[in-house]
């Protein structure tokens, strides 16, 4: 059976290390790194997503500023609002929660957070770091995975990889860490002929595609190591229940490791957040 890579674990260690080194900017500078969370409406995943967020951060050690706006914000009003977070030195990191309200400009809110708040690392300037090499913030669900495949494999230097899926948020930005770790990488998308061909022949498969149980044991080679982004709410028997994108119970006797859902890269995602508050602050008041 399969290494079950402990995304819970694997989180809490990362979140007290931003513990700790929060606590020495607050010695240093008389300051604690500040996390402004923007949620705009009041869809439930949402709520969650930042529930989960907030509460992090006062684990981590990190100043938590909440804004909630109703669901009729206009893209005014949130403009002037990420305005005044970007003007302010107590804020270090800035989120705005996507997805947005659909008449709202999800694009033109990225590209107003200040890069160096951006610590979803959305950001067209934080992007074209990450492609040259030299990104400080970088997307947290694919820096979340690079770092249990690091811990899990240690160097990935000439490993195939196959990333399945090619959103900006997770399959592009990943595709792009696995390549800075050398590996030989490949995305597949809805539009690839031979995507589980691809799949068979990899070391590491990233599958952030966004549709429950697509990959099952025919897409794995036998000791492959599986990180599994996919979350997808279903209901079973009446029940609500989660579901990656990988048929866990398929795959899990295949592969030699594989995370979970939950449990795995969701705890990641939020711990990296955490991460990049930190390294926000650090970079914002060393300047």
């Amino acid at each position: 059976m399969a290494q079950i890579i402990d995304g819970k674990q694997m989180a809490a260690e990362l979140v007290a290390e931003v513990a700790r080194s929060a606590d020495g900017i607050h010695r240093d500078y008389g300051v604690l790194p500040g996390l402004a969370v923007v949620l705009v409406g009041e869809d439930p995943a949402s709520q969650v997503y930042v529930r989960n967020k907030v509460a992090r951060a006062t684990e981590a050690g990190l100043n938590s500023i909440e804004h909630k706006l109703p669901a009729d914000t206009t893209q005014e009003v949130l403009n002037a609002l990420v305005d005044e977070l970007n003007a302010d030195p107590a804020v270090h990191g800035i989120l705005v929660q996507l997805p947005l309200p659909g008449h709202l400009n999800e694009n033109e809110i990225i590209a107003r957070i200040a890069p160096e708040k951006d610590v979803d690392g959305f950001h067209p300037v934080n992007v074209g770091e990450l492609v040259v090499g030299n990104a400080s913030l970088v997307p947290c669900t694919p820096q979340g995975c690079l770092i249990m495949l690091q811990k899990t494999l240690g160097d990935l230097s000439g490993k195939q990889a196959v990333v399945i899926g090619r959103s900006n948020i997770v399959g592009k930005p990943m595709a792009m860490l696995l390549l800075h770790a050398n590996c030989t990488v490949t995305v597949v998308h809805s539009r690839t002929p031979n995507a589980e061909e691809l799949c068979r022949q990899a070391d590491i498969v990233v599958a952030a595609v966004g549709r429950a149980e697509m990959v099952d044991a025919s897409w794995i080679k036998p000791g492959a190591t599986v990180i599994d982004v996919g979350i997808n709410v279903t209901e079973i028997d009446g029940r609500r229940k989660l579901l990656g994108d990988v048929k866990f119970a398929d795959v899990e006797p295949v592969a030699h490791a594989i995370t979970p859902v939950p449990g795995g890269v969701g705890p990641m995602t939020i711990a990296c957040l955490m991460n990049n508050t930190l390294i926000a602050a650090r970079n914002q008041l060393a300047g």
